[in-house]
């Protein structure tokens, strides 16, 4: 049997799939499993042992299409569900077992504070796509696999083998990070070293937040690759994380997560998942405003301009867990 598993992003997104590519390979004997992403996420497939083949989405849409004919599919697994992967579906004539976003009933919570979104992780959601192999959650959690040269030991003369704080200063969108005065405010206040992770995009604002934060406080932003950060946050005592895609990592490595939400919520599903395991997580949101969630996804700007969703964030609270 071959399978194809479709997910062309994000890090996160992509993370929270493996447990389907896990039970997929575990549970049905001899089954090849393959899966399509973008090429910039291919580093997070390409080394897990239950995946038989990396495909690359193509810009050349014809050649793709025939080399995904050529491997003769017995069910194509669609974890994206967009028009993209429809077009797909007509092209190679297979039937498509998709994921439902429910972006109807995110759309009620987004605008009318309408929750009728199902009270489970999306991890349950996308293993239902499956139901039908009589595939079941093993509930293992998720998936991470580094190879060993991307592994760290040391970083910048500090040896990892000492308790630190891995925080995760990034996100893609403004409104799902905190503003830099108030992660240098909590970071002031921690009293382990801490390293700040993040891509390019974040070495200016991780450079600010460790010259106020004090010098504990390590600015290793494009520095690391994805790999490296991984290993950075996996070796942590304490992950601090907004919600981006290193927190679905750290929760793949079941680290205490300390998970920092602002116009999103975890009520869509998408929190720090550790299965059966007893992972040690904090959320950390400011409940009570009405105006939450005010996108599914973030924004470039607080829509009401007080951005009370990251500016009220308890730093007690997290300093608590931390001391705990």
């Amino acid at each position: 049997m071959k399978i194809l598993i479709i997910r062309f992003s994000s890090i996160g997104d992509i993370v929270l799939t493996t447990p389907v590519i896990r039970c997929l390979k575990k549970q049905l004997p001899g089954v090849e499993v393959h899966y399509l992403t973008k090429p910039q996420f291919k580093d997070l497939v390409v080394n897990n042992p239950y995946v038989t083949r990396v495909h690359i989405l193509d810009e050349n849409f014809d050649q793709m299409t025939a080399k995904l004919k050529a491997e003769k599919f017995d069910y194509i697994i669609d974890l994206h569900n967009n028009l993209r992967t429809l077009r797909l579906q007509l092209a190679l004539q297979k039937k498509f077992h998709r994921f439902d976003k429910l972006n109807f009933k995110k759309w009620l919570l987004v605008n009318f504070n309408v929750n009728l979104l199902p009270q489970v992780h999306i991890v349950e959601r996308y293993l239902k796509t499956v139901e039908f192999l009589g595939v079941k959650n093993d509930e293992e959690g998720l998936d991470y696999f580094i190879p060993e040269k991307d592994e760290l030991t040391t970083l910048n003369g500090f040896s990892l083998s000492q308790p630190y704080v891995a925080f995760v200063i990034g996100a893609t969108h403004f409104t799902k990070r905190m503003p830099n005065e108030k992660i240098s405010s909590l970071c002031s206040k921690i009293n382990l070293p801490i390293f700040l992770i993040g891509g390019k995009a974040e070495e200016r604002d991780g450079a600010e937040i460790a010259g106020a934060g004090g010098s504990h406080v390590h600015n290793v932003c494009g520095q690391l690759s994805l790999n490296q950060s991984a290993s950075l946050v996996k070796q942590a005592a304490y992950v601090i994380s907004h919600d981006t895609g290193l927190m679905h990592v750290a929760a793949a490595f079941k680290q205490p997560v300390i998970s920092v939400w602002g116009n999103t919520v975890p009520a869509f599903g998408m929190y720090p998942y550790y299965g059966n395991h007893k992972g040690k997580n904090l959320i950390s949101e400011v409940t009570g405003l009405s105006c939450r969630p005010c996108s599914k996804i973030g924004s470039s700007q607080c829509p009401k301009a007080h951005f009370d969703c990251m500016k009220k964030q308890n730093e007690e609270t997290i300093l608590h867990f931390i001391k705990g």
